[in-house]
């Protein structure tokens, strides 16, 4: 028995949410703490970023074709001829397919967005040489592995909803209506918030390349999306992982939902389901606002400009989070 067909038979659980849930999870742990043992012994951060996003593509995908792998192993072991991988293109063009066009758009969603904001900090730390982040941390191989170990968390947090969905079997997704109200605001979203921190991303690296070459004296940015508000890349972050969430959301919570995920269909099962969907941009929004985003961010530039009255004036015109129209 080779080592995938071993974890497969292992994770073979009798709750099919289960069956796409372990898996997946162990598989963002493993992956953190492959890339945390060199990284460690080098002190350092090179890769923590890329990994985050090799974890989200590594770990969505798993998710995907979990139920593809599983029957080829199945084929294998009984010597039969192993059905072929989905086809993603006549899944979408057909809704009876081997995979819901539902499964296929939230983990293209998040593929996308994991893709470029990985791209985004790995460019941005190769031209820095280093993040300001990891000056003290990196020093102990204890809270290095930690910060490794909480990206994995934080993968598994923001994926549930992703991992849920993708879960339910594709027969059980082909009873939903076509197209439900819950696809198009959660789509709306994913769109609107991955567009605004893209664009805020930009002009904000535009603006430190102007000021590299000695286009402008700006100490801090305040034009653009940055004079709506002090984060807008954060507020964008937030938004696309609510529309990600409402989407799975309203999958999970109805009753081809709750008997694809082994649930009992009841008022509090639903909660449940909706609660589990909650969590990814619960989760994202808690860190933006207590942990790694808007604390350390604002922090900085305390520290630097806190005395100085055009700085306070910015402050007080722009909102820390939600733009201003």
């Amino acid at each position: 028995m080779t080592l995938l067909n071993y974890a497969l038979h292992l994770t073979n659980f009798r709750n099919p949410f289960l069956r796409t849930l372990i898996p997946s999870i162990s598989l963002a742990y493993t992956i953190q703490a492959a890339v945390a043992v060199p990284s460690i012994l080098a002190q350092s951060e090179r890769f923590y970023d890329l990994s985050g996003s090799l974890t989200y593509l590594s770990c969505t995908a798993l998710s995907l074709y979990l139920p593809s792998l599983r029957a080829r192993a199945v084929a294998a072991a009984t010597g039969t001829s192993p059905p072929a991988l989905p086809n993603i293109l006549n899944s979408l063009m057909s809704n009876g397919g081997a995979l819901n066009w539902r499964q296929i758009i939230l983990s293209a969603a998040v593929s996308v967005w994991a893709t470029r904001l990985g791209t985004f900090l790995f460019q941005r730390v190769v031209k820095d040489g280093s993040d300001s982040r990891f000056d003290e941390i990196k020093k102990s191989p204890p809270q290095f592995l930690g910060a490794f170990f909480a990206q994995a968390t934080w993968v598994s947090l923001c994926l549930l909803p992703v991992m849920a969905v993708n879960a339910i079997p594709s027969g059980a997704l082909a009873t939903l209506p076509r197209l439900m109200v819950t696809d198009v605001l959660g789509l709306l979203l994913f769109t609107g918030g991955i567009t605004l921190e893209v664009a805020a991303d930009r002009q904000k690296n535009q603006w430190v390349q102007e000021k590299r070459d000695k286009k402008h004296s700006e100490d801090f940015l305040t034009r653009g999306l940055w004079s709506k508000s002090r984060h807008p890349n954060y507020f964008g972050e937030s938004t696309l992982w609510t529309g990600i969430a409402v989407l799975a959301g309203g999958v999970m919570a109805s009753n081809a939902g709750q008997i694809g995920m082994g649930l009992s269909g009841s008022p509090l099962a639903r909660v449940g389901a909706l609660g589990m969907a909650a969590i990814s941009p619960a989760f994202v929004t808690f860190l933006l606002f207590k942990v790694s985003g808007i604390p350390m961010s604002e922090t900085k530039y305390d520290k630097k400009f806190g005395d100085r009255a055009d700085y306070q004036q910015w402050k007080r015109d722009t909102p820390v989070f939600i733009p201003k129209l």
